[in-house]
Parts: structure tokens; C-alpha cells; sequence
């Protein structure tokens, strides 16, 4: 009796001191789950949070209510100034433009500026829809000036230069007079006289579940279309208004303008392309194997190559078409120096080549060298 105690007594308290281990560990366990870190998520390494400077930096935004617009100001005759300066070899004395760029002034009446509807937009036959005549709001075109020109310098006005430029080109279209200041706090008096503040065209199948969309379109399991086009096409009597199209785009992207010297083509794959993608972005780089060039990169920077290639025309002639044309003249790198400085219109064509004020001397020296040279 007394062994089948013993045991007794020695199976519990084997039992008791396992249970306790168990009931010490689970303890353990649970402290060290509390006290590990989660696991970082893959994401968490990625970057970091923006500074309030950074976000003031890219936040520049204006709606169409004017939030967002800074506080500034800009009288017509500044605005002169500064067109003449930086927006008159591509936009034209008047807004007219050239023949790379569509017209900003032209097609509005005073009539137009009364009821908010252009006129014009409803003819057919009207040759050319000019910026004033589709904008609605004014605060786009206060926008975009900002974040975008001059193109080869883009957020390089000053805010007073914006708000300038801006009432310039009102006073061409005839909606403020000679003497205005534009500023934050009357333009929204100014949209009041936009002529076209009120073509906006609200197309609510977009925003309705229920509606029709403005894209039709069906299923096809059988008897296909070999090939689908979709692409714009200019109306006949605008087809070649600005010259030949396929010469005129920049090197973004592998698509390029349609051959509007010729009649639009039946066969998309007749429409006239040019060079690829690759071809169209690829960095100017000397022989193989070699460094790239400072003034190759000065000379993308300053997006020289937005209109300009080594050894093919794009807007504007080659970099070897220039070196053959001025090979052997002592005087060449002072008068291409001057042209690239100031900007210029006739030497190879009626395009008009922007003045390129941002680049430093040096710089300037540089990328001249380097095209006479022929881009080597």
C-alpha cells in the first residue's frame, strides 16, 4: 500500500512540476510575443515622408475656384516685356503663332465676350481653334504658364511674370484694356469676360452608371475586324493649315505627327511614322566605349534635343547639318553662340528657335564647340 502511494505522490508531482514548466514557458511565449516588434512590411524601407517643403513644391496647383492661386500681381505693359523676351519667337508677335505652334489670340468678338460662347466654335468652315477661343476658365491658362513656360524652361517665370504675361494675352484677345493689372484678387472679375467661359460642356454619361458612354463599342467572337483604326483626323480644309505635321513633333515618345502634305491615308499603316521609341529617347553618347560628353548632357538639359538630333532633322536641322553649313568659318562660334543665346527665325527655315537665356556662358561655349564638331 505504501509503494502504490509512493508512486501516487510521484506521479502528481511529476505532473504538477511539467504543468508548471508548461504554464512558465506559455508565460515566456506570450511575454516575448509582446515585447518582439512586428514585422516590418516590404514597403515600410521604401522612401520616406515628404518634407512640408517638398509638398509646398510640387503643390502649385490652381482650380478653377482659384484655390491655390498665390498672391501676385501683373500689369499688360509688364507683360509685354516679357512675351517679347521669352514667348515671341514661338507664339508670334500677336499670338498668332508659327507654324510649329497652334494660335493663342484669334477667333473671339466682343460679342463673344458678352454672351460666353465663341461663335466661331460653331462653323465648320472656321480654319483654326485658337487657345482663347476653347478655354473656359482662366485659371487654366494661369496654370499652366506657370508649370509649364517657357517650354525650354519651364517654372522659370516669376509669380508677378505669370499674372504679367497672362494679362498681355487678355489685352490681345480684348477682354482687359491697355492699362489693366492683373492680380489674386480681380481675376475672378476677369473670368467673368472670358469668351468662352460658358462652353463648358458637361458630358454626364461618364459620370451616371445609367448612361449611354460616349465610346460605343461591342463584343466580337466571330468575324472580326482584321484591323481597327483609331486615330483624329483634321478636316480637309485644315489638314496643312500649319505646315507638314510629321516635321514638326518633338523627339516624346515614337509617334509622330501625320505627312499632311499628302491626303489623309486609307491604310493606317500608310500614315508616316518616324523613328522608334529607342531612337527617339537615346542619349547623345560619343564613340563606343567612351564617356558621354558634358556638353552632350548640357545639351539635353537645356533640351536641345527636344528639337534638334545628332545626325537626322527633327524641328530643327542636325547637329552635323550645322557643322557641314559652318565648317571652315572662323566666325561661326561667336554667331551660333549669339543664335542659341537670343534665338532666331530664317538661317534653316521659317521655324522659329527659341532663345535659351539659362544657360551659362561656359555652357554656352561648350555645346557650340561641341556641335561645330559635329556632335563627336
Amino acid at each position: 500500500m505504501s509503494r502504490c502511494s509512493d508512486r501516487i505522490r510521484r506521479a502528481l508531482l511529476s505532473v504538477l512540476v511539467v504543468g508548471g514548466i508548461s504554464a512558465l514557458s506559455g508565460q515566456v511565449a506570450a511575454q516575448t510575443r509582446t515585447a518582439s516588434p512586428p514585422a516590418p512590411k516590404p514597403w515600410d524601407q521604401v522612401g520616406r515622408t515628404a518634407t512640408p517643403a517638398e509638398i509646398k513644391a510640387w503643390d502649385i496647383d490652381v482650380r478653377a475656384d482659384f484655390k491655390g492661386l498665390p498672391a501676385g500681381s501683373g500689369s499688360v505693359e509688364k507683360g509685354q516685356e516679357v512675351w517679347d523676351g521669352k514667348c515671341l519667337s514661338c507664339h508670334g508677335t500677336f499670338g498668332e503663332s508659327t507654324e510649329v505652334f497652334a494660335p493663342i489670340i484669334g477667333g473671339t468678338t466682343k460679342e463673344d465676350i458678352k454672351t460666353g460662347r465663341v461663335a466661331n466654335l460653331t462653323r465648320a468652315d472656321y480654319p483654326q481653334r485658337t487657345t482663347m477661343m476653347k478655354v473656359s476658365q482662366i485659371s487654366t491658362l494661369w496654370d499652366y504658364i506657370n508649370r509649364a513656360m517657357p517650354w525650354n524652361a519651364p517654372k522659370s517665370l516669376k509669380t508677378d511674370e505669370v499674372y504679367a504675361v497672362l494679362a498681355f494675352m487678355l489685352n490681345l484677345a480684348e477682354v482687359v484694356p491697355e492699362d489693366f493689372i492683373l492680380s489674386n484678387e480681380n481675376i475672378a472679375k476677369v473670368q467673368e469676360r472670358l469668351p468662352n467661359r460658358n462652353g463648358m460642356v458637361v458630358y454626364t454619361a461618364m459620370w451616371e452608371v445609367s448612361g449611354k458612354p460616349d465610346v460605343q463599342g461591342s463584343d466580337c467572337m466571330k468575324n472580326c475586324a482584321a484591323d481597327t483604326e483609331v486615330r483624329s483626323q483634321l478636316p480637309d480644309h485644315a489638314r496643312d493649315s500649319h505646315g507638314n505635321l510629321a516635321e514638326q513633333n518633338r523627339v516624346v515618345g515614337p509617334v509622330r505627327g501625320v505627312d499632311t502634305t499628302r491626303p489623309p491615308a486609307k491604310d493606317p499603316a500608310g500614315l508616316a511614322m518616324a523613328a522608334t521609341a529607342k531612337a527617339a529617347v537615346e542619349p547623345v553618347r560619343v564613340a563606343k566605349g567612351a564617356a558621354e560628353k558634358p556638353a552632350a548632357q548640357i545639351a539635353k538639359d537645356a533640351t536641345c534635343l527636344a528639337c534638334h538630333a545628332v545626325d537626322r532633322k527633327l524641328v530643327g536641322p542636325s547637329f552635323k547639318e550645322v557643322a557641314a553649313k559652318y565648317r571652315g568659318d572662323a566666325k561661326a562660334p561667336e554667331a551660333l553662340a549669339a543664335r542659341v543665346r537670343n534665338g532666331g527665325q530664317g538661317v534653316w527655315g521659317s521655324v522659329p528657335m527659341p532663345p535659351n537665356t539659362q544657360l551659362s556662358a561656359e555652357d554656352l561655349r561648350s555645346v557650340v564647340k561641341w556641335i561645330l564638331g559635329g556632335a563627336q
